[in-house]
């Protein structure tokens, strides 16, 4: 069945506002080639996206001579205004952006673990006035929360989850009762991390994937043929709850001590590193997590130089370096040989038993799923860089028949920030750009 025309415009209307929000600004002729509409179809879109408020003109094409055909479209950013959090036991981190995704301001705010629920909740929601106020934005339209826990599938609410403060569940109440006109939306923090890693980062050519954090605590995300999958009470990926060898307990349905978390998490792998007779950090979060690995990493690289086993040429070098930047990976890090990690050094052997328990959460995942890839995410998955990436992916060709690569994520910790804007900026976008006669 032929679409009406009023359907014709509205498809060809979201195809050439995706495209500018993709492409960044556009002339008429670009879009005539990338969307394979004719002149006049494109001429008429770009009149009725122009009169509704939508695109304007921001430049001149230097390709093109003066005139109606060198005029470059774009988005017209300060249409809504987004918020992003990331919410975390010991605070929170926000960012204000414009409709196409551009940061404008940005905050963090530490909360601690004796402040009470109110006090708590006025803290952070004061963190997103400010922000917004320091972005120049008189309302916000969209606002996307990070948090960990379990988020209802019926009602989109974060769920009472043992060990988390109670104000976290209070949060989005209280930014939807001081900015009645934003639509508030919560989101799983490692789910979030999956969408910018997919989007922007190790994932970026992947449909198939799990994405497994590792950072104050442990999670999984999980996507099939693209689609980001939640299950049935929106507790898809809770994997630090599952029951694995080395542990002195088995969790429970309040408590994830004695599951995976325990063989992973920042407080594990500081232990694990104080164990190998390396340097832990006074605060044992993500961060902390991160630095522990990254120094075994360098050992293990200033040790592997010495013994003449890593001979990289300027060039690669420089494309290793270029690879490493958040969000510029479009495929797999190098692997480094799991074979050249030396297991007679501390930092080496602790790798390698780190690697061990990774591998024993990841072939659980990967015996279900058959994802084809893992990408280590979090603030110590990206810190361990392909060097761990490479460890874990041989521990799982020995324990799995099922072939699996695993990569190394490249937006760390910034990942659910940045998947909390993105998701912020799909929801707006899908409202404000959506025919007249539907909103």
């Amino acid at each position: 069945m032929p679409a009406t025309p009023s359907t014709a415009r509205a498809i060809n209307d979201r195809l050439a506002l995706r495209l500018l929000q993709q492409e960044g600004p556009l002339t008429a002729g670009q879009l005539k080639q990338l969307t394979g509409l004719s002149r006049p179809t494109v001429a008429d879109l770009v009149e009725r996206l122009t009169a509704a408020g939508l695109i304007t003109v921001v430049g001149e094409s230097g390709e093109q001579r003066r005139g109606p055909n060198a005029r470059l479209y774009g988005i017209v950013a300060d249409r809504a205004h987004l918020a992003a959090l990331d919410v975390r036991t010991e605070g929170v981190f926000v960012l204000v952006s414009d409709l196409v995704g551009r940061v404008l301001a940005e905050a963090s705010v530490p909360i601690d673990g004796d402040t009470g629920t109110g006090p708590a909740v006025e803290q952070a929601v004061a963190a997103v006035e400010r922000t917004a106020k320091e972005a120049g934005a008189d309302r916000l339209h969209t606002v996307g929360i990070g948090a960990p826990g379990l988020i209802d599938p019926a009602t989109g609410d974060l769920r009472d989850s043992g060990g988390l403060p109670e104000w976290h569940r209070s949060l989005s109440a209280a930014l939807q009762h001081r900015l009645p006109e934003a639509r508030v939306t919560v989101e799983n923090e490692t789910n979030l991390a999956a969408v910018a890693e997919q989007r922007e980062g190790a994932a970026r050519d992947r449909d198939t994937f799990v994405l497994l954090w590792l950072g104050h605590g442990v999670g999984a995300a999980v996507v099939l043929d693209g689609t980001l999958r939640r299950g049935a009470s929106g507790g898809t990926g809770e994997i630090g709850f599952l029951p694995v060898p080395g542990t002195d307990a088995l969790p429970s349905a309040k408590d994830c001590a004695g599951g995976f978390h325990s063989l992973t998490g920042a407080a594990a792998i500081g232990a694990l590193a104080a164990d190998h007779g390396l340097p832990v950090p006074a605060t044992m979060d993500g961060p902390g997590a991160a630095a522990v690995v990254r120094g075994a990493v360098a050992a293990v690289q200033e040790v592997l130089g010495e013994r003449g086993a890593v001979e990289k040429a300027p060039g690669e070098q420089g494309a290793a370096k270029e690879a490493a930047h958040a969000g510029e990976a479009s495929g797999p890090s190098p692997a480094a040989p799991a074979a050249t990690v030396p297991a007679d050094h501390p930092a080496g052997r602790f790798l390698h038993t780190l690697a061990e328990r990774i591998a024993v959460g990841a072939a659980s995942v990967v015996a279900v799923l058959d994802p084809g890839c893992v990408v280590l995410g979090g603030e110590a998955g990206q810190a361990g860089g392909p060097v761990l990436a490479s460890l874990v992916q041989e521990r799982l060709r020995r324990m799995s028949p099922l072939r699996t690569e695993v990569r190394a994520g490249t937006l760390g910790g910034a990942a659910v920030l940045r998947g909390a804007l993105l998701t912020a900026r799909d929801r707006a976008q899908d409202e404000l750009f959506a025919p007249a006669d539907r909103t």
